[in-house]
């Protein structure tokens, strides 16, 4: 097809098509630093929640916090209101890190009681 011509009937879907093929590869594109700067920021996050977990377990405190834990999902159901993210959805993915968390605090406790690290209470 020249410059300034219309398309043949028949190149009309074509030409849809290849608009639409190179938004969808804009798009995934997109998605796909998104994911990467998701982990990134995870890998952080789980770098602080380590040091906590080191924290908490020379001073011989419980790995898990309730009352923090239900304090963070209230906070993150407002901000995903907020970003009109589906409040459920963002409460799911919390309790899911909270839980990692968790079991990574018990880990790092067990070994400190193991090791003699931990402060006695």
């Amino acid at each position: 097809m020249s410059e300034g011509t219309a398309p043949a009937a028949g190149d009309a879907a074509s030409v849809a098509d290849e608009a639409a093929r190179e938004r969808l590869l804009y798009l995934r594109g997109s998605i796909d630093n998104l994911d990467a700067a998701l982990v990134h920021l995870l890998a952080e996050r789980f770098k602080c929640t380590q040091q906590v977990g080191e924290l908490k377990a020379r001073h011989s405190l419980p790995p898990a916090d309730p009352a923090r834990e239900a304090a963070q999902i209230a906070r993150l159901r407002r901000l995903a209101e907020d970003a009109r993210l589906d409040p459920a959805f963002a409460e799911k993915f919390l309790n899911f890190i909270i839980g990692e968390v968790v079991q990574h605090h018990r880990a790092i406790a067990d070994r400190a009681v193991n090791s003699g690290d931990a402060k006695p209470v």
